[in-house]
């Protein structure tokens, strides 16, 4: 399926689906860029593979601004059945083409309880959509993309069908304000001597299960305030909102400034 009629007639099921961004990564690349163990290589996972397929679709700026709340928490859910949804339509729509498929589910973790222990998953979804040509990795670990920042969800769907894989973006889109450090409820992030911070995952874990036994799970922080995306224009960005908020609300729970936030907070979770 090298021919570009095919990769587009995928893209346009993927699209029709529900992805907004669809890019497609061959295997090579992680040999290339070895940026992790040979295990986690999804042609070690599911051997037939030939072409990762990275699907994402966005988050609503003004909905993840309340977190942590059942607003967002239902965004997040919602994504979730979504992603899982689509990739799951994409792999029947490869084997009907006489193509292996199979798609990798969007988290790839039972419980959050699971990642307190071990902080990871089995195949990342961030470095596939990287080496797809969605986007680059942020200070935060997040993948950054020019449409949304770090504001998408991903999915991964793996086939055999050889597909030319779209270019990998050079440019880093993260500029190291750091505005997702300074913000970060559990201070899990510190910095090293590359671009993408030290993260202590378990701390950033054990608060995502807190969050979740209160039901107004994920944390989301540091997506929320990065400037990076063109949903920025869209939404605007104040980043003294964000900057300030946690020093706003110890002395005042009521700051008008943040009613809306608070409004939605305090119900349903």
């Amino acid at each position: 399926m090298k021919a570009n009629g095919g990769k587009q007639q995928i893209v346009r099921k993927a699209k029709q689906y529900g992805a907004e961004l669809v890019g497609f990564a061959s295997v090579d690349r992680w040999e290339e860029y070895k940026e992790m163990p040979e295990p986690f290589f999804p042609q070690n996972i599911f051997p037939f593979t030939r072409t990762v397929i990275a699907l994402a679709i966005p988050i609503f700026i003004p909905m993840l601004n309340t977190t942590p709340s059942i607003v967002y928490s239902e965004l997040y859910n919602t994504t979730n059945r979504l992603l899982d949804e689509m990739a799951y339509k994409l792999a029947v729509f490869l084997n009907t083409k006489g193509y292996r498929a199979v798609f990798f589910p969007r988290d790839g973790y039972g419980d959050i309880s699971v990642l307190v222990k071990k902080p990871e998953a089995a195949f990342s979804h961030v470095f596939a959509a990287k080496y797809a040509g969605l986007g680059t990795i942020g200070y935060n670990h997040t993948l950054l993309t020019k449409e949304f920042g770090p504001r998408v969800r991903l999915v991964s769907v793996l086939t055999d069908a050889e597909i030319t894989p779209d270019p990998v973006q050079e440019k880093e889109l993260c500029i190291k304000c750091e505005l997702c450090k300074k913000c970060c409820p559990t201070s899990a992030f510190t910095s090293g001597n590359s671009l993408i911070a030290n993260m202590n995952k378990y701390k950033c874990a054990e608060y995502h299960k807190y969050l979740k036994e209160h039901h107004r799970y994920p944390c989301g922080v540091c997506i929320k305030v990065c400037p990076i995306g063109n949903d920025r224009k869209l939404y605007g960005s104040d980043t003294r909102k964000y900057l300030k908020e946690k020093e706003i609300l110890q002395q005042n729970p009521d700051a008008p400034e943040y009613a809306d936030w608070i409004h939605l907070r305090n119900f349903g979770s």
